[in-house]
């Protein structure tokens, strides 16, 4: 398979479906629950068919596949995630481009939707790295990234221009296949807990 191969992965708590309109109406719920950060780029309830628009149009391109987040608990789609930077030949990919509404933060979405997408990473993609990038000052999502497992491979420094023009340092993370076994168990262990 390819990572940009259109797929939807399910494992009974969430499921990640392609991203399209039919999402737009929950997804703009979910966005409106989030107070906006300076160091992220979370579309507003207003800017979600905009920001889906944007995925699909990288979707057709090759760049990106994006996904719709749903909880399968409440049937609701929850937020947005995507396999990006995509780089087939060589076998490497981004997660990135993902946020989840206020109500799915700290819950088993983000542990369970990144098992399923490092699985199908590193399982049926056969990925050599598989990144996960976010701003230097974005401390939860850092930790978030940390618990996962993967390593920080170091900071790019002024990686960026925010919409505010501010200039961005990303602490850029990745996990190797020899690590996704250790991964996967850790992700495995936190989801039977919940």
């Amino acid at each position: 398979m390819h990572f940009a191969d259109e797929i939807t992965l399910d494992d009974g708590r969430v499921r990640l479906e392609p991203l399209g309109h039919q999402h737009a109406d929950d997804l703009s719920r979910a966005a409106a629950t989030l107070a906006p950060a300076w160091y992220t780029s979370v579309p507003s309830a207003g800017e979600v068919p905009a920001e889906i628009d944007r995925r699909l149009s990288l979707r057709d391109a090759g760049a990106m596949n994006p996904f719709a987040v749903r909880r399968l608990q409440s049937g609701e789609v929850v937020g947005m995630t995507t396999f990006c930077s995509i780089d087939q030949p060589n076998r490497r990919v981004e997660i990135g481009y993902t946020w989840l509404g206020a109500a799915a933060q700290g819950t088993e979405v983000n542990p369970a939707m990144k098992r399923l997408m490092l699985g199908h990473a590193f399982d049926a993609c056969d990925a050599i790295a598989v990144s996960l990038l976010t701003h230097f000052h974005n401390r939860q999502s850092r930790a978030a990234i940390e618990r996962l497992g993967a390593k920080l491979d170091g900071v790019l420094r002024n990686h960026r221009i925010m919409p505010d023009g501010s200039l961005r340092d990303t602490a850029n993370y990745s996990i190797l296949p020899h690590e996704w076994p250790a991964v996967r168990n850790g992700l495995d262990a936190r989801l039977a807990r919940r």
